[in-house]
C-alpha cells in the first residue's frame, strides 16, 4: 500500500477540495478544508524558499480563504473524492 503522502497528492489534484488534518507547529491538531491549484490572488513574486524542499504542500484553506502549507511529515489524516485514508 502506498504511504500517505503519495495518496495524498495523488488524490488531491488541483481544484479539487479536500479535508486535511495534521499536528501544527505548535503541537495542536489542525483540521482543514482545503484545495491545492488555486491561482487566484497569487502576486507571483514567489517564496524565498522551495516548500518542497522542506516537505510543505501549499494549499488554499476554504475556511481562512488564504495560502496556507501543510507540514506532510505531520499529516495524520485526509478525505478526498469520498474516501478516507489514515496514517
Amino acid at each position: 500500500m502506498k504511504n500517505l503522502v503519495a495518496q495524498l497528492l495523488e488524490e488531491t489534484s488541483n481544484k479539487k477540495i479536500f479535508t486535511v488534518t495534521f499536528v501544527k507547529k505548535d503541537g495542536s491538531i489542525r483540521k482543514m478544508n482545503a484545495m491545492r491549484g488555486v491561482r487566484k490572488g497569487v502576486k507571483g513574486v514567489g517564496h524565498s524558499f522551495n516548500p518542497s524542499e522542506k516537505n510543505l504542500l501549499t494549499v488554499y484553506d476554504m475556511q481562512k480563504r488564504d495560502f496556507r502549507f501543510v507540514n506532510l511529515n505531520d499529516v495524520i489524516s485526509f478525505s478526498a473524492n469520498r474516501k478516507r485514508f489514515e496514517k
